[in-house]
């Protein structure tokens, strides 16, 4: 097949290796512009370009598809089929049409449940017991498009976002390679119920509100880890919280119930929650013992709660 891949960060890096270790000849690299980043605020390019120009493919890097000249600088590549994972821009419908099998998204849900920007995140803060990965051709809804390929993978109890990020994008690389060896190839359209809506997630959601339950809470650690970290406050600084467990207990919210070398329990509006891994503002993770050692906490103290 020629391709032409459009994809941004490491989820879809995955996937571009994948495809050109299968064989295919990738034509054309599209990411976003590189962005500021770390300390220095200098420009760092996305995971997908670093890899394309290790393999020596070419990359563009438009701000929109929606000129001419972006159009014509893809369909100049004659692309079989344009692959788009964790891209970053809206595919409009002459996009669409270039490549001669059309576009199809590498998705990180079990469509129709969570269509959207954050699949990921959002199967971990409803509770659901699996996610998965779709292989889509799209079309100019919202993750609407008639799916190709589905599998499933279950989430385990201790799944944070980076724990099942990771597994879902070698799922996703190995779904795609499939697809790409088989097209064309029927699709089934997505079902009209259990159309779910993964919206980006949002500073505010980090916060921790110690009047949920700790099942809950538990679930906003996970979901939050690694970007951008479920956050507390605690004597008006924010302190992230990075590893806790549901546990038994009661209490007024946010009060520490004990404190160990090891554990933090937390009082919640149902159970209580034991904190392993915290950092404070411009501080490193740590564990308890290590915490403890420049931050002094007793049992009787508590985490700052909304008025």
């Amino acid at each position: 097949m020629r391709v032409a891949f459009a994809g941004t960060p490491d989820f879809a890096a995955v996937a571009l290796q994948a495809i050109v270790l299968a064989g295919h000849e990738v034509r054309l690299v599209l990411t976003q512009p590189d962005r500021p980043a770390g300390r220095g605020m200098t420009l760092q390019p996305s995971a997908v370009k670093r890899l394309a120009v290790e393999r020596g493919i070419e990359v563009f890097q438009p701000l929109t598809l929606k000129d001419a000249v972006a159009r014509a600088r893809i369909a100049a590549e004659l692309p079989d089929v344009m692959v788009v994972a964790a891209y970053g821009l809206i595919l409009p419908q002459a996009v669409l049409d270039i490549p001669r099998f059309g576009c199809i998204n590498i998705h990180a849900s079990l469509l129709p449940r969570w269509r959207g920007a954050a699949p990921i995140q959002r199967a971990l803060l409803a509770g659901d017991r699996e996610t998965g990965v779709c292989i889509m051709r799209m079309e100019s809804g919202l993750d609407t498009g008639p799916v190709l390929l589905r599998r499933a993978c279950a989430i385990e109890p201790g799944d944070t976002s980076a724990a099942l990020h990771d597994r879902l994008a070698s799922l996703g690389a190995r779904l795609v390679v499939e697809a790409l060896a088989e097209l064309p190839m029927p699709a089934s359209a997505q079902a009209t119920e259990g159309v779910t809506y993964a919206a980006k997630l949002g500073k505010a959601e980090a916060l921790i509100d110690w009047s949920k339950s700790a099942q809950d809470l538990d679930r906003q650690i996970r979901a939050f880890n690694p970007f951008p970290g479920a956050q507390a406050r605690l004597g008006g600084q924010t302190v992230k919280l990075w590893h806790a467990v549901p546990v038994g207990g009661s209490g007024e919210n946010g009060r520490i119930l004990s404190v160990d070398r090891n554990i933090i329990v937390v009082a919640c509006g149902e159970g209580a929650l034991a904190v392993s891994e915290l950092q404070r503002a411009g501080g490193k993770r740590l564990g308890v013992r290590q915490f403890l050692a420049g931050h002094a906490l007793k049992a009787g103290d508590r985490f700052d709660v909304a008025a």
